[in-house]
């Protein structure tokens, strides 16, 4: 018997998800390959993603199915926002809490102005250190996987850019901020660098992309919320 798979045209355009907790960018676009399967899509239809999320961070995940993973790195290269909440009384070997965590003991805690003047330092053209649990490459070897033999990545400084930053809410350890930022910027990096510049403890306790380009996070739909059989139909076109 014919595969009905075999008459239906390949699957094109993407898909706006809204990433729990939990799941690796690649487990969603596993999930989705699966769900467009059931629809009738090849077995090998491509689907990816532009731009990471880290497995806790939580927000839009932009996923591009057949001939609009093309346009990967177009939509990498767009804006994008985030909101984050740093820990400044804490460091952990992955810049969040996912990694060894420990407690920093603080001479003086400070106060907003103090935090917030250390923000502005991080606002346009900057120069930042990846986390060492990160995907960047070492010698051909994904940074992260060197992390976890316990072998510390020789990484170096890249240029990015900070549109915006600012804190929206500051209760001790505790630091909200909104980021608006262009490709590369690791939010881990900033929690980090954050705290180093305020002599304290500086870890990323919670993150949320709120934004991908023109994909705001009001137009994504969670895994649970997506049909469990996915077809052409449920695909937004690219722009």
């Amino acid at each position: 018997m014919t595969n009905v798979s075999q008459h239906l045209p390949t699957p094109f355009g993407l898909l706006v998800v809204d990433k729990r907790e939990g799941f690796t960018s690649m487990d969603v676009c596993a999930i989705i390959r699966a769900r467009l399967r059931r629809g009738g899509a090849p077995k090998r239809i491509k689907v990816g993603h532009a731009g990471t999320l880290d497995p806790l961070a939580t927000g839009v995940l932009v996923v591009l199915v057949g001939k609009a993973t093309r346009a990967v790195g177009e939509l990498m290269a767009t804006e994008k926002e985030y909101s984050a909440t740093v820990d400044l009384s804490r460091t952990s070997t992955s810049d969040d809490l996912g990694g060894e965590v420990s407690n920093v003991q603080i001479e003086a805690v400070p106060d907003r102005e103090t935090v917030e003047h250390a923000l502005e330092a991080f606002h346009g053209d900057i120069m930042q250190l990846p986390p060492q649990f990160s995907a960047m490459k070492v010698g051909g070897e994904r940074a992260y996987k060197l992390a976890r033999e316990g072998t510390h990545a020789p990484l170096a400084p890249r240029p990015v850019r900070i549109h915006a930053i600012n804190m929206t809410s500051y209760h001790w350890p505790l630091a909200e901020i909104h980021v608006r930022c262009g490709k590369g910027v690791y939010i881990r990096s900033l929690a980090r660098d954050l705290g180093k510049s305020l002599r304290c403890g500086g870890l990323l306790a919670s993150l949320r992309r709120t934004r991908v380009g023109a994909y705001e996070i009001g137009m994504a739909r969670t895994l649970d919320q997506l049909p469990q059989v996915l077809t052409q139909e449920h695909l937004a076109p690219l722009p």
